[in-house]
């Protein structure tokens, strides 16, 4: 059986005020033709289908096309929620979709979605677990001891009911690290994940039992521990960070039981994203001109600023996201920035922007004091930080 793993689509995303749904939807027909170019036979989608919890119509409309062509494909589809996304808005049609092979988890209920497949070596069963709090777990099992997002999961995990003798397969969205390492950020992902999110770890050992794990929630493509647990990365490249970054689609081949293999399949945008830096006059010389509809992002070295340097630069390259300066000035105006901002945001406010951002809504008290004992535990807050703060 050949399955192809995406996540973090984030459809609707702008970046810099360039609405990305074309380029979206682009690669989106990529992955169409590459699922029938690769005798493709379920597609696993591992959450952040939408960038924002209240999509755009244009959004929900370019989602609907792609399952359309899915379902006409008879591809078997599996897809969660992520961080970014409204359970109930992914969640709605749901079970009209089911009739079309299009599975859908996006709410958290307690138990944990299973579809089993068939191939010549026999089943093939497929878990979904959408993105979850650890509040939602204990809410389920208020008898089982969860001190940790990691418990949570754990938990979660344990009512699958896996058949040890038979392939499993776990589609997730979490902060996954494996027993010595953490996964490396494409650089997109929003700030609160990247400095809040890390305390949500799940540790690899929660999936000794699945033979492949589709991982979403970082946008680089990589393996976390063993080459079976993976995050597919995002789609696009959606940031400066992500210039050199590959965007690929993961096609995981099952032959028999433990007989696994990983290949990264490459995904070209329709524009390329660049960094470009240097003094004005050498960046717009017409022989260093390349590309000129790639989205650019320019960092100038000129000591002095240049008046309407985006209307300039937008003549030679259109798609021109953003231009700053780095310079004797910017470094030492940076370096007072950051040390400011280390001493004036707090655990508590970071957590706070973090669920607020991420849930729409306020952490509760006892959210929030999970969360700081956790911090504690991972050496991220102290108790003179308690006292302090």
């Amino acid at each position: 059986m050949r399955l192809l793993h995406l996540s973090d689509l984030h459809i609707g995303k702008t970046v810099n005020d360039f609405p990305m749904i074309e380029d979206q939807a682009y690669m989106l027909r990529q992955v169409l033709e590459m699922i029938e170019r690769e005798s493709v036979d379920a597609l696993l989608l591992a959450g952040d289908i939408y960038d924002k919890p209240v999509p755009s119509e244009e959004a929900v409309r370019l989602l609907d096309s792609f399952l359309c062509s899915l379902a006409e494909k008879g591809t078997e589809t599996f897809l969660i929620s992520g961080n970014h996304d409204s359970d109930e808005r992914l969640h709605f049609g749901s079970s009209l979709f089911e009739k079309n092979n299009i599975h859908i988890a996006a709410k958290y209920d307690g138990s944990i979605y299973r579809r089993s497949c068939q191939d010549e070596y026999g089943a093939v069963n497929i878990y979904m677990l959408p993105f979850v709090k650890a509040s939602q777990v204990k809410h389920f099992y208020p008898g089982e001891k969860i001190a940790s997002y990691d418990d949570a999961v754990r938990v979660a995990l344990s009512h699958a009911q896996l058949s040890p003798k038979e392939r499993n397969i776990l589609v997730a969205h979490q902060f996954v690290v494996g027993e010595s390492e953490e996964p490396q950020p494409g650089g997109s992902e929003s700030a609160a994940v990247l400095h809040v999110g890390t305390v949500e770890k799940v540790g690899i050992g929660c999936f000794d039992g699945f033979d492949y794990v589709a991982l979403g929630h970082i946008h680089s493509p990589q393996k976390v521990g063993r080459e079976t647990i993976r995050y597919a990365g995002s789609l696009l490249k959606y940031s400066l960070s992500e210039v050199s970054n590959d965007k690929s689609a993961t096609l995981v081949t099952l032959g028999a039981k433990g007989e696994v293999s990983v290949t990264l399949l490459p995904l070209k945008g329709r524009r390329n994203m660049r960094h470009l830096k240097g003094k004005m006059e050498q960046l717009l010389d017409k022989k260093n001109i390349q590309e000129p509809e790639d989205y650019v992002f320019v960092t100038l070295t000129d000591e002095e600023p240049v008046n309407d340097v985006m209307a300039i630069f937008r003549q030679y390259y259109p798609n021109v996201m953003k231009i700053n300066y780095d310079n004797s000035h910017t470094r030492e105006m940076g370096e007072i920035d950051i040390a400011g901002a280390m001493k004036e945001r707090t655990y508590p406010e970071l957590l706070s922007d973090f669920y607020r951002m991420m849930y729409g809504c306020e952490i509760s008290e006892e959210e929030m004091q999970m969360m700081k004992e956790v911090a504690k535990e991972a050496g991220v807050i102290h108790e003179t930080d308690e006292i302090n703060h």
